[in-house]
């Protein structure tokens, strides 16, 4: 019983010595590492990029991460997300490094005032930032006063930002908006535009240690010579979206969500056309209403889509389909087919040509189908009798009876000659609820 009792003690003994060994040496790495977040942004910039980055600085200050590392691929976006954008970075305690690459990346338009926004902003090699001059909703050049408006309200943001990097950096930053000027990453450093060139992540992050930066909480000095660096992806909401802002998607959404509503006011009854056909407009109204879209598109397509509808209750030989397919691809065209809609993606010309020939194509069907019932003779009622087969049973002068379909109705003769008994006969016509026949020889019908 001792030596059992002296082997425990031996193992409690080992057990402690252990942790009192590892416990140093696991509070020095866990002191001794900080911790940057990075984050992806190689998209155009939307508000779903503004719940990102947003979410990314919360995650980093719920870590105590030592910065935020924002990498930026970026053809432009949406002008209000990313004032938003700038305005979460310059409100930030956290340090966020904006580095515009891989090499090849850009941060054109808008791209811009976020690389600006950052405590500290670096570029890799043969990277590209600028050409950030504002147009229209539809992508045309403003009109003088509106563009001068806009163009100083963003010349002011970009040179606010850049007023602490030095007078060639502001001009450089106002020539962007002004005049649409972009340069490369050797030309932005020269003028002082940005920090510095780095060719990776890796290199940005070593270069970047020791820099004293500003902060909404005041001065930090970064410390990331030796850091760990942790990958923040998008949501799946996040990218879904950042999804529904392709043209196309939106063309595709706003046609079948249509085309689902016409099935259910054609052949009401139902709710799963109906509610599929809601949801889809409006993903295809949200994807829209972030676009620089031109709304007058919408007015073709709703036309277009009546004009459908019309054929379908006034069958005119296809001729209202045939002006619904123009229609559908002019809404298109004048929706989403802008300059201005670049950054977020092209609308695909054949893909819209396809899609409203075959929608015409569906409604054609259904015009088809819908002629093939008006002339399709009657087959129920009193006007399903027309060319049946009975047999007379009661003798016809000039009234008599003779049963059809199973059933005895009142009868005359149609060319005014009697009929006998067990006379086969065909119903001609049908005046209110007396049968006109005709002698005709057949055999029994299953209907007599």
């Amino acid at each position: 019983m001792m030596r059992m009792k002296l082997e425990v003690e031996k193992i409690a003994a080992f057990v402690l010595l252990l942790g009192l060994l590892l416990a140093p040496t696991s509070g020095a790495a866990a002191q001794g590492v900080s911790e940057v977040i990075v984050l992806t942004v190689d998209t155009a910039i939307v508000p779903a990029t503004h719940s990102y980055i947003e979410r990314g600085l919360r995650e980093a200050e719920e870590r105590g991460a030592e910065a935020v590392l924002l990498v930026l691929d970026t053809p432009g976006g949406a002008v209000p997300a990313t004032l938003n954008i700038v305005q979460t970075i310059r409100t930030s305690e956290i340090p966020v490094i904006v580095y515009v690459g891989p090499p090849g990346a850009t941060a054109a338009s808008a791209g811009l005032l976020v690389t600006l926004a950052g405590h500290l902003a670096v570029m890799a090699p043969e990277t590209v930032i600028g050409a950030s001059s504002p147009v229209g909703l539809q992508g045309e050049d403003l009109e003088d006063t509106l563009d001068q408006k806009v163009k100083e309200l963003l010349s002011a943001e970009a040179r606010g930002l850049a007023e602490r990097r030095g007078e060639e950096a502001v001009a450089l930053a106002d020539a962007a908006i002004m005049e649409a000027r972009a340069v490369s990453s050797t030309e932005a450093l020269d003028a002082g535009l940005i920090d510095f060139i780095a060719d990776d992540i890796g290199e940005a992050l070593a270069q970047a240690d020791g820099r004293t930066v500003e902060v909404a909480g005041g001065e930090h000095t970064l410390d990331t010579a030796h850091v760990m660096t942790t990958f923040l992806e998008m949501s799946p909401l996040e990218e879904f979206l950042i999804i529904l802002t392709d043209p196309n998607l939106i063309f595709l959404l706003f046609t079948a969500g249509a085309v689902a509503i016409v099935i259910e006011i054609v052949t009401p009854g139902g709710w799963i056309s109906g509610v599929v056909g809601v949801t889809c407009v409006g993903l295809a109204m949200y994807g829209a209403g972030v676009l620089p879209v031109n709304w007058l598109g919408i007015v073709f397509i709703i036309m277009a889509f009546v004009l459908f509808i019309l054929d379908i209750k006034t069958p005119t030989h296809g001729a209202l389909t045939a002006g619904a397919i123009v229609c559908l691809i002019a809404g298109a065209l004048l929706l989403l087919n802008q300059p201005a809609m670049r950054p977020f993606g092209r609308l695909s010309i054949p893909f819209v040509v396809t899609v409203a020939l075959l929608m015409g194509a569906f409604f054609f069907f259904i015009l088809s189908k819908a002629l093939q019932a008006q002339t399709r003779t009657p087959t129920t009622g009193k006007e399903g009798l027309v060319g049946k087969v009975g047999r007379v049973t009661e003798r016809i002068d000039p009234v008599g009876k003779v049963i059809v379909w199973g059933e005895r109705w009142r009868a005359i003769s149609a060319d005014g000659e009697p009929l006998s008994e067990r006379t086969r006969v065909e119903v001609v016509a049908i005046d209110e609820m007396t049968l006109h026949v005709r002698p005709v020889e057949a055999p029994p019908s299953d209907d007599e």
